[in-house]
């Protein structure tokens, strides 16, 4: 069993990449030693031990995780050493294939290349010599059916045999594996949040704490303008009208949308005329509030996360306009695909942008995905499509990632060009599950609100992938989305690392954005 972290289910005692059961029987030794291991782990907490202040039982509840994650670190640090006695055995007797493995994945890459050479050599010689006595239409079917004949041949062979043994591994490699870092605030803040959500301490895997740290890392240059100025509004005494106007200008450069200030100010009011709000309090309700803008899309859609469906073709197309990151979204999806147990193929349909092939194909190797792709320049990305499913439907593969060319939202026909797209998907798999997905910058702010607007009608649109917000002052851009476009907030990227992108979580968004 793997850890599904489209859904965030599984035995969370796994750090993301060991196995939920084989994490889960070393954990039970840890668990036992997690009593004493507390006090251990407060010289390097806050030095305060009986404090009788409220925070203290969520203190104590962080220490008891993070004495757990360290534990859990040890052992699989002797685990890891462990098994290099016994390695010895196989390597005598596979001493001489050892050498020969780097070369060995070299010929099977070098195959997969003749493939794709010899099937393009094939329709060469064929556009150069047609055969006599058939059209130009039959003509060009047979050369279609032969090329998909091709590419299916050589997605069959590529992920087989190259993918577990060279592409998976290479995965940890680029990307920085999580490591426990020392009990500070980020840690404590990343627990709390946990525990918010009805984690337990048992539940409480080390890649969620590092991916909390990074989003609150990724809207510090958010949090460092809102937050501020909302706590100086707000100030220490209870809240008036006049500290409610203030409010609203506060929202407003935070992107937040006027329709979504609105509605928060209009709670809020309300609310003031019922009782006497002290700042702590008010902080609270507007936790609630901006959370209730954003889960209204998603409750709206009637899925409240967005995951493959297991044992059958999905397909999700990638929309937006240049420059906003939908091919390196597109290879951090097929990566958290691949970690969640899916099998996973990438349709290269950017044929327009240079170099966009090249760049899938190097994101398709980072996690061992096939690519499909028509390397002639200027190719009908509906005809790699085309091809994409047929491999897929061949090979029994349960996600389709689209990559497609980057357009402006006032352009018609490029417009026009995705829904000749969506119309070959809904031709050649009509029992697949279509998703069509905009990838919006955070940092360029209103605008992308009306990019939200304008793809929803072109592109049928289903959801919105927000990303570079580690790089924006503008994180509030996802509640005008939410508010105004109606679009619900599916992943967001808080980093350029292939770990750096998440399913959203309101919960987890909120906090992050109004942390202290």
């Amino acid at each position: 069993m793997v850890y599904d972290w489209f859904n965030r289910t599984g035995p969370a005692a796994a750090d993301g990449e060991t196995p939920p059961r084989e994490a889960s029987e070393p954990l039970a030794a840890p668990d036992a030693a997690a009593a004493p291991a507390p006090a251990a782990a407060q010289p390097e907490g806050s030095p305060a031990d009986p404090n009788p202040d409220p925070n203290a039982e969520a203190l104590e509840w962080a220490r008891q995780a993070y004495a757990r994650l360290k534990a859990q670190q040890e052992a699989q640090k002797q685990e890891q050493n462990q098994p290099e006695a016994p390695q010895p055995q196989p390597s005598d007797a596979e001493s001489t294939p050892s050498p020969d493995a780097g070369g060995g994945s070299a010929s099977l890459l070098d195959s997969v290349q003749s493939v794709q050479i010899s099937g393009q050599q094939a329709e060469q010689s064929q556009e150069q010599a047609p055969a006599a006595g058939l059209s130009l239409l039959e003509q060009a079917a047979a050369q279609r059916a032969e090329r998909q004949q091709a590419i299916t041949a050589s997605a069959a062979v590529a992920p087989v045999e190259a993918a577990p043994a060279e592409s998976i591994p290479r995965v940890a490699t680029d990307s920085s594996e999580p490591s426990l870092g020392d009990f500070d605030t980020t840690f404590t803040w990343s627990a709390e949040v946990l525990a918010a959500q009805g984690k337990r301490v048992d539940q409480v895997s080390l890649e969620e704490i590092d991916w909390l740290g990074r989003l609150r890392q990724g809207l510090e240059k958010t949090r460092q303008g809102f937050v501020t100025q909302l706590l100086d509004t707000l100030g220490d005494d209870p809240l008036t009208p006049e500290v409610v106007d203030d409010l609203e200008t506060t929202l407003l450069r935070a992107d937040v949308g006027v329709q979504a200030t609105d509605q928060v100010l209009d709670a809020l009011r309300k609310r003031l005329n019922e009782e006497v709000v002290d700042p702590a309090e008010g902080l609270r309700f507007l936790k609630e509030q901006l959370r209730a803008i954003l889960d209204q899309p998603i409750d709206s859609s009637g899925h409240a996360l967005l995951a493959p469906q297991r044992q059958q073709l999905n397909v999700w197309l990638m929309v937006g306009v240049n420059g906003v990151g939908k091919t390196t979204t597109l290879g951090k999806l097929a990566n958290l695909a691949v970690r969640s147990g899916y099998s996973c193929l990438i349709a290269a349909a950017d044929t327009f942008r240079a170099a966009a092939v090249q760049q899938v194909q190097v994101w398709g190797d980072r996690s061992g995905v096939p690519v499909i792709a028509n390397p002639s320049a200027n190719a009908d990305p509906a005809a790699v499509v085309y091809d994409a499913i047929g491999a897929a439907q061949a090979k029994g593969t349960e996600l389709v990632l689209v990559d497609t060319a980057g357009r402006l939202q006032t352009k018609h026909n490029l417009m026009e060009e995705l829904s000749k797209v969506r119309r070959i998907v809904d031709k050649l798999a009509p029992e697949a599950v279509v998703e069509s997905l905009l990838v919006l910058d955070a940092s360029q702010g209103q605008n992308g609100l009306r990019q939200a607007m304008a793809f929803a009608k072109a592109a049928g649109l289903t959801g919105v992938v927000l990303t570079k917000l580690d790089g924006s002052a503008r994180g509030g851009v996802a509640l005008a989305v939410a508010s105004e476009a109606g679009l619900p907030i599916r992943f967001i990227g808080a980093g350029e690392g292939i770990r750096d992108l998440r399913p959203f979580n309101s919960f987890e968004f909120v906090e992050a954005l109004l942390a202290r």
